[in-house]
């Protein structure tokens, strides 16, 4: 049998298995619930570091060290903010509007995961599918088989000891695109959670099924002429370099307020950036375009490997590779979102331009997603999060780490919905609670048995002035005996 027709079978296995045990499931108690969650988060955390290893030995993508911060992130706060949520049962009562609500699981989830995160998205995909009550299935990117599928059987056998069904976390060993169509398509699966490149994104939601899906994240990062400088360069150097710039939330732009361009080039200096001539930011620019896309080359990699790539050197303590920019789109490379530790620059004039700035940025490939935001003057920061057309605007921080909820309090997460303007079902952090049903008991109005019974009672009668009595009784007999006695 060739390997897509392997995959193939290997999915509908998958699926069969997945949908027994999501029915199974779906009879578990919040306290079984939770302790099979516990258990797959502790597995986790314990496998994190290995995990890493596993993820960069098999991609090729990103810092081991930052991809441990990852996996323990999501095995750590993404369970912090999950673990006290109701999620079976009766999870909201409301007696004074008559609501009660239900939680009931979705069923079978269908978990697509990409290269670049390849261990963590599947740890925070397993937490928040199961403490909804609900059964994955992963369908991981071919490229990271081996780390995706061993951090699945590593949350599968925690599951399993902690008493869920088996089947409740089960993964193709064997990825192919033909088995991912498959799971996307297939009767068995009833929601879809995709993470990966956009064409991916857009098969899942192509796929006829309900799917959260993630929009690109092309991030401008604004520094204000109010900010205080050295810290939004270090917060914008921190979130670029982690992870080799493979979040999704990274900066992708420096959009640099002329009052305090000077200043903050010195820092990027200071912090390891390197600002590269015309010559050589046109070198770097041919190595990030490969026919209109992204080069696969650079994803990941780190700054001299891409300046060596494009054929000259950097120092050693180099970690991003700076080109100015005063363009947007196709023809600017720059201008994309880049999934590696180099930056696009765009001075401009006052907020105003770079509000228009950021827009333009925003509109080629990052709308809906994220905006980072470096300034002390609230009407900025107020005019910015009126006008920005994405769902996120961190201030002060850096953005990888805002945007996913570890320097901020949004919700933790790995799947950042983008809205209608990214393409998506929703601009939320997704977490359990998207994850599941609201079945509500709703009473009328009129309160219920208790409000008829009141109804039908009778009625007290009101006192009546025995002076109206008396004229109305004689109008009636008057109009009786009109013409007579």
């Amino acid at each position: 049998m060739d390997l897509d027709l392997q995959s193939i079978q290997e999915a509908r296995d998958c699926l069969a298995r997945g949908k027994n045990a999501a029915a199974a499931f779906a009879s578990f108690d919040q306290e079984a619930v939770d302790r099979v969650v516990t258990a797959v988060a502790q597995a986790a955390e314990g496998a994190a570091d290995r995990l890493a290893r596993l993820a960069v030995e098999d991609t090729g993508f990103g810092v081991v060290e930052h991809k441990v911060q990852k996996n323990l992130f999501a095995a750590r706060d993404v369970y912090e903010y999950i673990k006290d949520l109701k999620t079976c049962d009766v999870i909201a009562e409301d007696p004074a509007r008559g609501l009660t609500e239900i939680a009931s699981p979705v069923g079978l989830i269908a978990g697509i995961t990409p290269t670049t995160n390849p261990t963590s998205t599947v740890i925070y995909k397993a937490l928040i599918a199961l403490k909804a009550r609900n059964a994955i299935v992963f369908s991981p990117h071919p490229a990271a088989a081996h780390c995706s599928g061993e951090t699945a059987r590593l949350l599968a056998e925690a599951a399993v000891a902690a008493e869920a069904p088996e089947g409740v976390i089960t993964w193709l060993a064997h990825p192919t695109p033909e088995a991912a169509r498959e799971i996307m398509g297939h009767a068995d699966v009833d929601l879809l959670l995709a993470t990966g490149g956009l064409a991916m994104v857009r098969a899942a939601y192509s796929s006829g099924k309900p799917a959260y899906g993630v929009g690109p994240g092309n991030v401008p990062a604004y520094i204000d002429r109010s900010a205080d400088v050295p810290r939004a360069v270090a917060d914008i150097v921190a979130s670029k370099t982690f992870d080799n710039g493979v979040i999704c939330a990274s900066e992708q732009g420096v959009v640099c307020d002329a009052p305090v361009r000077a200043e903050a080039r010195q820092e990027f200096e200071r912090a390891g950036g390197v600002f590269l001539t015309e010559g050589q930011k046109e070198a770097v620019a041919k190595v990030l375009d490969a026919g209109g896309k992204l080069n696969p080359a650079v994803v990941g990699q780190p700054a001299a490997r891409i300046a060596s790539l494009a054929g000259f050197d950097v120092p050693p303590e180099a970690r991003i590779l700076i080109g100015f920019e005063d363009r947007v789109g196709r023809e600017a490379p720059f201008s994309w979102e880049k999934i590696s530790p180099v930056l696009a620059w765009y001075d401009v004039p006052d907020w105003v331009r770079g509000c228009e700035r950021c827009l333009e940025i925003l509109a080629y490939g990052g709308m809906g997603h994220t905006l980072a935001l470096h300034a002390r003057d609230e009407n900025v920061i107020r005019e910015f999060g009126l006008r920005k057309p994405v769902f996120r605007v961190v201030v002060n921080t850096p953005a990888s780490q805002g945007a996913i909820g570890l320097t901020t309090n949004l919700a933790p997460a790995l799947t950042l919905g983008c809205g209608t303007l990214g393409g998506n079902i929703t601009s939320d952090n997704i977490t359990p609670l998207h994850l599941l049903h609201r079945k509500r008991v709703a009473h009328g109005r009129d309160g219920g048995e208790e409000g008829r019974a009141e109804e039908a009672a009778p009625r007290p009668a009101k006192a009546v002035d025995a002076r109206v009595v008396a004229r109305v009784v004689e109008e009636v007999l008057r109009q009786l005996y009109k013409g007579g006695p």
